[in-house]
């Protein structure tokens, strides 16, 4: 950031009166500018067993398979922010939302909230952020080809709780490491 967004004036990385870590502000009318994590909300749609994953027609990991998720917008609830990508991505229809994991990106400033949800009908199509979508039995998933560490978490917990019968809140942290690998820490 290098203006203000109220007066238009140079802002300057200081440490705040009050606070203990550095943010832009501006020096004329004195708006303190914070920049906060984004909130993704996705879903795994399920049909007759069957997991509903979109490949990307869009960067990052263009090509690759995922969940359906995206950012939410202002003035939406995170449940309404996984139908509403769902949606988008695969023309589909969910209901019954639950939340199923949270997990912090810190690398990218990001939280998932990933959510259980039915297909309403079992129909889905490509929308305008996908090539194609698919329905895969849990033998079936493309998991060399999945595009983001939070997908394949989230799905190799789903898969491993499906066969108990039995899910639950699931909360970590994805943490890149310095040689690009990536790895979970799971709270407990």
């Amino acid at each position: 950031m290098k203006f203000c967004s109220q007066c238009g004036a140079p802002v300057r990385l200081r440490v705040p009166l009050g606070d203990n870590r550095p943010r832009h502000v501006c020096d004329v009318c004195g708006v303190i500018h914070y920049q906060n994590p984004k909130i993704v909300a996705g879903c795994i749609p399920e049909w007759e067993g069957r997991i509903l994953l979109c490949r990307r027609a869009i960067e990052p990991r263009y090509g690759l398979w995922t969940l359906p998720a995206g950012f939410m917008e202002n003035g939406e609830s995170a449940v309404a922010a996984a139908a509403r990508e769902t949606l988008e991505e695969a023309n589909a229809v969910v209901e019954n939302l639950t939340l199923y994991g949270m997990y912090s990106l810190i690398h990218v400033s990001q939280v998932y909230l990933m959510f259980r949800g039915q297909l309403r009908d079992g129909c889905a199509s490509p929308g305008v952020e996908s090539l194609e979508t698919r329905l895969y039995a849990e033998e079936e998933i493309p998991w060399e080809q999945l595009a983001f560490t939070v997908v394949h978490e989230t799905l190799r917990q789903y898969f491993a709780e499906r066969q108990a019968g039995l899910f639950s809140l699931h909360v970590g942290d994805i943490i890149r490491e310095p040689d690009q690998q990536f790895r979970i820490h799971r709270y407990p």
